[in-house]
């Protein structure tokens, strides 16, 4: 079966690569009615532009011919914001016109030019470039256009926000008037109609990007997450999915740096790319995403572009978007080639009616969710573990022989044992994740819906972890299972200690989940909380660990594990002084606690003019000295001479 009607030279080459039906963008520019006209495409990335255009300008290319004659000046021009992209295009359009004799050259930046200069001398029928080498190019005489039959502007909204709107013009004006132009964009603003009203003729609008069908591939979903939580929940996601490539977005070069380092302590294989690596070390660190020695990459919006990761089923947004045409392309990195991706947002509380928006904008339908938890995350590994392929491999007979010698050594629970060991050490652990609803602080500045959303979220839910559930009453707090023990750690009011970060220390020091604990009370030197008397034996022995992370010591509360719970309401420290030495309350102050006395201005007023009497000056009083100007500074205490005030100039304000 062949993809589309085309000669057998190209039809060859899309068989070999298993392409029978042609995507919505591909059906589009190839359709008669765009036949031979300017197109102005607009279509999601990862949506098979590149064979779309390259199929479109053949045409014109080959002139009916199936092979190409020895080429000494180049046919058509593909521009491309980034040089990963260029060279992907190029390896793209290699293996599209390997039966019909074309010879693409790539002219990028970070490459040697000499060499681009000799290899556009020995002839090319396409050229792929991005704009700044390109001109440079051109500016030399290296690159003769005058030949040229059709110019690609792919990712062109791209090209405009990274600053190559000069560049890009130049090249237009160039090139030969009768020309055919092909802009591709993801997204069409008011700069790029411009562009194509300005160097387009009677172009044929494409746009296959609204609606549902630029994001069918796509999974979106938000998670609500605590600011301090954002590295945590990004362990989490990536523990959850599990996918074979990853690409997790920030946006700046600081933080890459510091989520790249964050992964690496935690045992991920990740490497990153930002602005500031040379070309060498952005090839190596995408050479080892492709073969499998890398499985997470963090980058920003820039480092990213044209980066075309095989197996890349998730793309993380670690820091927010600006607008919804960097959502998208970011997105636009998975879900390629009919495969389906998964996108996931981190979303502050803050920030949840600004991402709302975007996804309005955007016409994307998103999940609504809070980050996976360990526990969560756990049972995945259980069942991940029993469908391993390892399971399923023919043993070999070395292997059966140590099988035999383990099961005459040891039972079957106990290799088993071991066998778990084995395959939980090679996994990063998961992280305990606050539930934003648990952070009473994150309510402060947001409007009154935000905080409602929350709370009918939680009584879906059917639990009890809002901003209050800490701070209730005995009778309204939920019961610990088995009874409750209490135990102290040294942290208190006095250095800072919250709710929201004494929770996950305290599971992860006692080797517990957040269900375990229940009321925590935070006093001036040190804080008291409350584990379910079924979890209390494994805290207390989990607490017997070395700490090398907190030195922060924990202990149960004096009186037994079993005591009475401390006083409900923390009672600080306060002196008191006798009665004797308290002031009368005047006549008429209010009696109510919490109210002060209205202060006397009258008494402060006749304090500091009395203050000033007592202090004055030897000298206040005394005449000025003779041949005083009229401007000089008038004697202490008294006015100056003058009536008025001197004039102001320029040079005084």
């Amino acid at each position: 079966m062949t993809f589309l009607p085309t000669s057998p030279p190209f039809a060859r080459a899309l068989t070999e690569r298993s392409y029978t039906e042609p995507t919505p963008v591909q059906t589009a520019v190839l359709a008669d009615a765009a036949a031979d006209r300017d197109l102005l495409v607009s279509a999601q990335t990862g949506s098979g532009k590149t064979v779309a255009y390259g199929l479109a300008i053949a045409k014109n290319l080959l002139d009916g011919a199936e092979r190409f004659e020895r080429g000494v000046k180049p046919l058509a021009l593909i521009v491309a914001p980034t040089r990963e992209l260029a060279m992907q295009v190029q390896r793209e359009l290699t293996w599209l016109y390997q039966y019909t004799g074309a010879r693409v050259v790539s002219c990028v930046g970070g490459m040697d030019p000499r060499r681009e200069q000799r290899e556009l001398a020995d002839g090319a029928h396409i050229v792929v470039g991005t704009p700044g080498r390109l001109c440079d190019h051109l500016r030399r005489g290296r690159l003769d256009v005058s030949q040229l039959k059709a110019v690609v502007l792919d990712e062109a909204d791209e090209m405009l926000n990274l600053g190559f709107r000069e560049d890009m013009e130049f090249i237009l004006k160039t090139t030969p008037a009768e020309r055919r132009t092909l802009l591709f964009s993801a997204t069409l603003p008011r700069g790029i109609v411009a562009l194509a009203k300005q160097y387009q003729k009677n172009a044929f609008r494409v746009e296959v990007v609204a609606g549902e069908a630029g994001h069918a591939d796509i999974e979106y979903r938000a998670i609500r997450v605590v600011p301090n939580d954002v590295e945590h929940a990004v362990v989490n996601v990536l523990r959850f999915f599990e996918s074979p490539s990853t690409l997790v977005f920030c946006n700046t070069r600081n933080a890459v740096r510091h989520l790249q380092a964050a992964l690496l302590e935690r045992g991920f294989s990740v490497v990153a790319l930002s602005g500031e690596l040379t070309q060498s070390e952005r090839t190596h660190a995408l050479q080892s995403l492709r073969d499998g020695r890398a499985r997470v990459c963090v980058a920003t919006d820039v480092a990213a572009r044209g980066i075309d990761l095989p197996n890349l089923g998730l793309v993380i947004h670690a820091e927010l978007p600006n607008d919804p045409e960097v959502m998208q392309h970011r997105s636009g990195r998975t879900g390629r080639a009919g495969k389906k991706g998964v996108s996931v947002l981190l979303v502050p509380p803050a920030r949840r009616r600004r991402v709302e928006m975007m996804f309005s904008q955007a016409r994307i339908e998103a999940i609504w969710g809070t980050a996976p938890q360990a526990e969560e995350i756990r049972k995945l590994d259980q069942q991940r573990m029993l469908q391993d392929a390892l399971f399923s491999e023919t043993p070999t007979e070395d292997d059966l022989v140590l099988a035999r010698a383990l099961l005459a050594e040891r039972s079957g629970e106990e290799i088993a044992a071991a066998l778990a060991r084995l395959y939980r050490a090679r996994l990063p652990s998961p992280e305990d994740i606050l539930d934003p609803g648990q952070d009473r602080g994150q309510d402060r500045g947001r409007s009154r819906d935000d905080r409602s959303d929350r709370r009918d979220d939680r009584n879906a839910r059917g639990d009890d972890s809002g901003p209050d559930s800490r701070t209730k009453k005995p009778g309204f707090r939920h019961s610990m299972a088995g009874g409750s023990v209490w135990f102290r750690v040294g942290v208190g009011r006095e250095k800072n200690a919250e709710a929201r970060w004494l929770l996950p220390m305290i599971c992860r020091r006692g080797g517990i989940v957040k269900q375990d604990i229940g009321a925590i009370r935070i006093y001036g030197a040190h804080s008291e909380f409350e584990i379910s008397g079924q979890a209390a034996e494994k805290f207390s022995v989990n607490l017997k660990r070395p700490d090398k992370e907190e030195n922060i010591r924990i202990e149960p509360l004096p009186g037994g594990p079993q005591g009475e719970a401390p006083s409900e309401r923390p009672v600080e420290r306060s002196v008191e002084r006798p009665e004797s030495a308290k002031p009368a309350a005047d006549a008429g102050a209010r009696e109510e606690p919490g109210f002060k006395k209205k202060p006397d201005y009258a008494k402060k007023r006749d304090f500091h003019q009395k203050h000033r009497r007592d202090h004055k000056p030897a000298h206040a009083g005394q005449p000025r000295p003779e041949g005083a100007g009229r401007f000089a500074k008038p004697a202490f205490g008294k006015k100056p001479a003058f009536g008025k005030k001197p004039k102001k100039n320029k040079f005084h304000g």
